[in-house]
């Protein structure tokens, strides 16, 4: 079904209890759930007519899906050596040497503009000292600091601390200690689990030597290691669930319950985390959720899945529509941003893990077509066309980046180009008023506009227009969906 956008959404019908426990479905699920080790904090005959399991599963899974996708990522790329997505081990940083591609699954929406630099970092003996050398002035790097909230807690980088040398360091939460005067700055996370994610601008395909250079100059170490002192006893080793994209779908509230041990409460979560622990999640849990009734597994199974619906729901109307774009939609931000409002977050979540700040990088998106019919590549080739003077307006660079519409990955194509962006003007074809046109199709354009072609899927599309350090000044896409400078919508042409 597709609302007044064309925007395809997922619609849920309401079922009783009733239908829910003669579902075969919902019969796994909760088989499931019986052999886990979640815990409930009152016995059926002895709760209250107060306690609805349906209202805190479906609160809990809009509060956790952020918590439980970053553990997913997590487990992918710096714990399971056989995922195919494994990065490094805690506390080593990972370098790319290539930007991402098709064959990069672990996370939806991947940025294929600048190669990636990835550290998973465990702050529960010390902090970590990351170090950066000199970038050159010309080229954009950023370092974002992401806790296991999905909290953005810090930038390092062009835009925030500038292209010189430096140390800085990472705490945890609990942390209490006095920073060296040889540290530039310190970051506080809330979590004990934490990622670095580097980003590093490629120019063009002939660079990527010089990225090598810079990559090799990201250094990190323990506190005690930069100062020259005695280690303390390392932590206790994590046994860390198994996670695949199948097991999430019946145990989630488990690795929710798992990744909340990493992650002490602040005070807008006391609320939401006393509601979890009635159902066996969080350090306050004492009963044993095999005491549930069949009824109430039914109820957390009903409450999920209305909690998912209204993420999916949030993720398309999140942010605001300008030509057939949302801009502001995958806007990350710190706690202050979020202010407790969890279905924000779990969209940004849903939409893409990691995304960063707006003032870092603004991400419009589009699924539609200037008329708001659904973009696709097997039906129609379309045109983007940015007027002459009008190009997006960064500090940095810009991009527009191709992705299938069903999986929200990059797409196989005959030339391995998975995007178009502000390097390339050099070599693209401006209009004869000085326009520039991008050909958005399945098959070639021919020759003479090849140059200027963004290979489509031959199905859905789904659109990223990236803004790396927008421009604060007019014209400029900031505040997101309220900026001067608006994205040009998608035009079909046959």
């Amino acid at each position: 079904m597709q609302n007044e956008r064309g925007i395809r959404q997922e619609i849920y019908p309401v079922l009783t209890k009733r239908d829910l426990l003669r579902s075969a479905a919902l019969a796994a699920i909760t088989a499931t759930i019986s052999k886990s080790g979640l815990v409930l904090a009152q016995t059926s005959t002895e709760r209250s007519g107060a306690f609805k399991a349906k209202d805190i599963a479906e609160a809990g899974f809009i509060y956790g899906l952020p918590i439980v996708t970053y553990y997913g990522a997590m487990y992918e790329f710096a714990i399971d050596r056989s995922s195919g997505q494994f990065k490094a081990p805690f506390n080593q940083i990972h370098n790319e040497a290539n930007v991402f591609t098709y064959k990069d699954t672990a996370v939806v929406r991947p940025n294929s503009d600048t190669p990636y630099s990835m550290l998973f970092m465990d702050l529960r003996t010390e902090p970590l000292v990351l170090s950066v050398p000199a970038v050159d002035r010309n080229r954009y790097y950023s370092v974002q600091l992401c806790d296991g909230n999905t909290y953005n807690y810090g930038y390092i980088g062009s835009r925030t601390t500038g292209n010189e040398p430096g140390d800085y360091v990472v705490v945890g939460p609990d942390w209490q200690g006095t920073i060296s005067p040889q540290i530039k700055k310190a970051f506080r996370s809330s979590t004990q689990l934490s990622v670095a994610v580097y980003r590093t601008q490629l120019f063009n395909l002939g660079d990527i030597e010089n990225v090598k250079k810079i990559q090799a100059g990201y250094k990190v170490q323990t506190l005690s290691q930069f100062l020259k002192q005695l280690s303390p006893l390392a932590a206790p080793t994590i046994d860390f669930p198994k996670f695949d994209k199948e097991l999430v779908k019946t145990h989630f509230f488990e690795y929710l319950d798992f990744a909340l041990q990493f992650a002490p409460a602040q005070a807008n979560e006391i609320e939401i985390r006393t509601e979890l622990a009635l159902i066996g999640v969080g350090p306050n849990k004492t009963f044993n959720f095999k005491t549930l009734s069949g009824e109430d597994k039914a109820e957390i199974a009903l409450g999920m899945k209305e909690g998912e619906r209204k993420i999916d729901e949030a993720v398309v109307n999140n942010g605001k529509e300008i030509n057939g774009w949302r801009v502001g939609g995958l806007a990350g931000g710190n706690g202050a941003f979020y202010k407790g409002d969890w279905l924000k977050r779990a969209a940004i979540a849903k939409a893409g893990i990691y995304a960063n700040d707006p003032e870092e990088a603004t991400y419009p998106f589009t699924r539609v077509d200037s008329d708001g019919e659904l973009l696709d590549g097997s039906k129609h080739n379309y045109v983007l066309t940015f007027q002459k003077d009008a190009l997006p307006p960064t500090n940095a660079f810009w991009s527009v980046t191709m992705y299938d519409g069903k999986t929200q990955l990059l797409i196989k194509n005959a030339i391995n180009r998975y995007l178009i962006n502000s390097p390339m003007l050099p070599e693209l074809k401006k209009n004869e008023d000085g326009s520039l046109t991008l050909y958005i199709q399945n098959k070639s354009p021919g020759a003479d506009k090849e140059g200027n072609w963004l290979p489509a899927p031959n199905g859905p599309i789904y659109l990223v227009m990236r803004l790396y350090w927008p421009s604060p000044g007019p014209p400029s896409i900031l505040p997101p969906g309220k900026g001067l400078w608006k994205p040009p919508g998608v035009q079909r042409i046959s």
